[in-house]
């Protein structure tokens, strides 16, 4: 196959990071690719950098967010997509890292009744130079365990077609910030395409603190809010479609917000009341008024005696 792929990237900031990736993306055996950068109004030197790789190969393009478009990496991807000319489109992050062969795997794991290859990820710490772990990408039962995490393609793994993508009424939601690769691939999943798998780790996912992913663990109050936006979105469209069990995805839901609480409990955080509020519905939700009593107890007894964190397990 020689069909061009769109390597489509958008980038804030990250002029120390995205020069690795750009160079991921030059070191491809698969040779016939054009590489989108939308940058989403950096302050820093990324448009200086990119323009050193626009000057070394014609193949690279730069573009900045449209004005009138919603900030963010959602917007950037979605005016990349409206650039691109490839027959296939590979998404990509700016901070991570293509093996040399990844286009090539994937391409040639293609054929005409495939909508989309998806590959595994190595979570890899660059700085200490360690593997962490790899994703896992297969389930048989795919949209649920997507849901609740137990398998997860990112945004990068899948390498899809444009046919399969034109198709679709809408590709990325600009209203949300995390969990953006998890809302567009699991809106992608419900529409049955056909998916090759490659039981292989083929990128680098670049694990660092200043990664959107770990703005939850900081507890984000803006992020959450953005995850628990995306997953309520979610389990309404699944009560619709059918394609998985609600109850195991409100039961999720609650144990993510009771996580959460707990670790606004330890910290005192300012708006651990509004999580008390919204495990409390979702404990309602499924009819766990135990879990509701042992919620509002520990919850009461850690704020005032500093202890009855473990009800809250």
């Amino acid at each position: 196959m020689s069909q061009l792929v769109s390597i489509i990237i958008p980038t804030y900031n990250r002029a120390h990071l995205i020069g690795e990736t750009l160079d991921s993306v030059l070191e491809q055996t698969y040779l016939n690719w054009e590489c989108i950068i939308v940058d989403d109004g950096s302050t820093d030197a990324t448009e200086k950098l990119v323009g050193k790789y626009i000057k070394k190969d014609k193949r690279f393009r730069y573009y900045s967010r449209p004005i009138n478009s919603i900030k963010g990496a959602n917007a950037c991807r979605n005016y990349g997509f409206e650039l691109s000319n490839g027959e296939f489109i590979k998404w990509f992050d700016s901070d991570d890292v293509m093996l040399p062969n990844l286009l090539e795997k994937q391409i040639l794991s293609l054929n005409k009744d495939i909508d989309v290859s998806v590959c595994k990820l190595n979570s890899y710490d660059f700085d200490k130079g360690i593997s962490i772990k790899e994703n896992r990408i297969f389930s048989t039962y795919l949209i649920e365990d997507y849901f609740i995490g137990k398998i997860s393609f990112y945004i990068s793994g899948p390498l899809w077609k444009r046919s399969f993508l034109e198709k679709q009424s809408d590709l990325f939601d600009v209203s949300i910030t995390n969990l953006d690769d998890w809302d567009f691939n699991l809106r992608m999943l419900y529409q049955k395409p056909s998916i090759v798998y490659i039981d292989e780790p083929l990128i680098q996912y670049r694990m660092h603190g200043g990664s959107l992913s770990q703005e939850i663990n900081k507890l984000n109050f803006n992020e959450i809010q953005s995850e628990f936006r995306a997953r309520k979105k979610h389990l309404f469209l699944l009560k619709k479609n059918k394609l998985a069990n609600p109850v195991v995805l409100q039961n999720y839901i609650k144990a993510r917000y009771k996580f959460i609480l707990r670790e606004a409990l330890v910290t005192k955080d300012e708006n651990r009341f509004y999580y008390l509020k919204k495990l409390s519905i979702s404990q309602i939700e499924v009819f766990d008024f135990r879990g509701f009593i042992k919620t509002i107890f520990g919850f009461t007894s850690f704020s005032v005696f500093n202890k009855g964190y473990k009800l809250l397990k």
